[in-house]
């Protein structure tokens, strides 16, 4: 197998060939302390402000593919073979502004300026995108980026600004797209990439799947890294060492989406943001879920078989996975083994995984016609904020009485859990709110939360049962209606 020792992708328009990296090297640090390209701030270090939005550009099996992302969590051994976009690169016909900067500057959008680069760069994605987007969908653009002076409205208002100046044709990244796609399948040349920095900080980023586990099970406890998103604080927060690393992000075979009778399945590098077409249609109760997982460039980075892996209690897409009845692909040159979500968490920081096993898809079954079933997100703040507690509920009721219920909880144990207890207490009960005021109290036994600067252990106690009693009150909306057609149409 070819390998090589140098890390490759395009910077604007300068190609870019790295031999000294590391693998916990960050987009962010690369960009202002080596290429003195000082527009990408540094406002969290966490991927939760948005200062720091670049655009990386990938080669899919959508084409060439732009995203905003957050350069402060984006480590450097990702971008091989990416093309990457700052602030910079932006302008407009002549050398004038850009048609998003210069709508920013008409409409007021910027007062101190420490985020505006951030917010250029989400907007332009955007722009590119989406050239005549809603006021929803631009407060969807911009929910990861925090603005401490402007109130927003002006940002809203120049974005609507910058749909009606037009000018997609005449972008550089549009006009130009498919010379940058040839230019980086010329980069993409099937090897083994091998890196480091002085010899430590090493980086592996193997060049398929069969490579992924032929390196796991060369290498002692390896890092696998798939959007960084999580693994990005563990180095910028807690200063964790995650050498050998091994990304995944370039490989194609983790990124595929098949549908049949079986249900969906997601390889587990599939994005949030490229799982949702498929997802939404198949489940459309996580319509309003999903788009609070993060913010864009949260979901355009990170993966869901990732958020699964990764095994954190407070994970947004287990509990609606474990509802669903979702099975996880464990992968290993001895090779692939298939479990239920809910036994893959096994305690607090274990997870039923071997050293040298991945996730390599998750597969989810359609949901039988009768099946009730959504999923809930409880945070301190609407948008892009890690969950309080989360859930996902499936109940099946046959007539009046109730036949089957999964009831899973994130936030309230060391690991995502099913609360059995009120599932024994719902099963075989009419379908009534006073059952599930039943099924509710029952969740105190199911649960012993914790307090946190989340959430205090009441308040976790509390939503859970609440949130049972709410998705009641929804399916009974829903039942009521269905009713009630049923009846005019008869």
């Amino acid at each position: 197998m070819a390998r090589r020792n140098h890390l490759h992708f395009i910077l604007n328009d300068a190609p870019v060939s790295l031999a000294e990296i590391g693998a916990s090297d960050t987009l962010l640090d690369f960009l202002r302390l080596h290429c003195n390209l000082t527009g990408t701030k540094e406002g969290c270090a966490e991927g939760d402000c948005g200062a720091c939005t670049v655009l990386v550009g990938r080669r899919s099996a959508r084409g060439l593919v732009y995203e905003a992302v957050n350069a402060c969590i984006r480590l450097m051994p990702s971008l091989d073979g990416c093309h990457v976009v700052t602030v910079e690169h932006l302008s407009g016909q002549g050398g004038a502004l850009h048609p998003v900067q210069q709508a920013m500057l008409d409409h007021h959008g910027s007062q101190c300026g420490f985020c505006t680069p951030g917010i250029v760069m989400s907007l332009y994605a955007l722009w590119m995108d989406n050239p005549k987007p809603s006021v929803a969908e631009i407060e969807v653009a911009l929910q990861g980026n925090l603005c401490r002076c402007t109130g927003y409205a002006p940002i809203l208002r120049a974005a609507r600004a910058a749909s009606e100046m037009g000018g997609q044709g005449m972008d550089a990244l549009i006009s130009h797209r498919a010379e940058m796609d040839t230019r980086l399948a010329a980069l993409a040349d099937g090897a083994r990439v091998e890196l480091s920095r002085s010899g430590a900080d090493r980086a592996i980023i193997p060049a398929s799947l069969a490579d992924l586990a032929e390196v796991l099970a060369a290498h002692e406890n390896p890092t696998i890294v798939a959007g960084s998103t999580d693994v990005g604080l563990w180095i910028t927060k807690h200063m964790r060492d995650i050498s050998p690393a091994v990304f995944i992000t370039n490989l194609a075979e983790l990124q595929t989406i098949t549908q049949d009778a079986s249900g969906l399945t997601l390889g587990a590098g599939v994005s949030y943001t490229d799982a949702a077409p498929a997802l939404l249609a198949a489940y459309p109760q996580l319509a309003e879920f999903w788009p609070r997982i993060g913010g864009a460039q949260v979901r355009n980075m990170g993966t869901v078989g990732g958020n699964v892996a990764n095994g954190s209690p407070i994970g947004d897409t287990p509990p609606v996975l474990i509802a669903l009845g979702a099975e996880l692909a464990l992968t290993s040159t001895r090779g692939t083994r298939r479990i239920p979500v809910q036994d893959f968490f096994i305690a607090y920081g274990k997870q039923d995984r071997a050293a040298d096993e991945f996730v390599s898809a998750l597969h989810i079954p359609p949901l039988p016609a009768d099946a009730l079933f959504c999923g809930y997100k409880v945070t301190k703040r609407r948008d892009e904020d890690i969950s309080a507690v989360a859930a996902g509920f499936l109940v099946q009721k046959d007539g009046y009485n109730v036949t089957f219920a999964r009831l899973a909880y994130g936030g309230m144990a060391g690991t995502p859990l099913r609360a059995k207890k009120a599932e024994a207490a719902l099963i075989g009960q009419p379908f009534t709110r006073e059952s599930f005021a039943a099924a509710a109290r029952a969740i105190a036994d199911d649960f012993t939360p914790l307090t946190d600067w989340r959430a205090s252990k009441e308040y976790r106690a509390t939503v859970a049962a609440n949130l049972l009693l709410r998705f009641y009150d929804q399916m009974a909306g829903e039942d009521e209606t269905l009713t009630l057609r049923q009846e005019n149409v008869a």
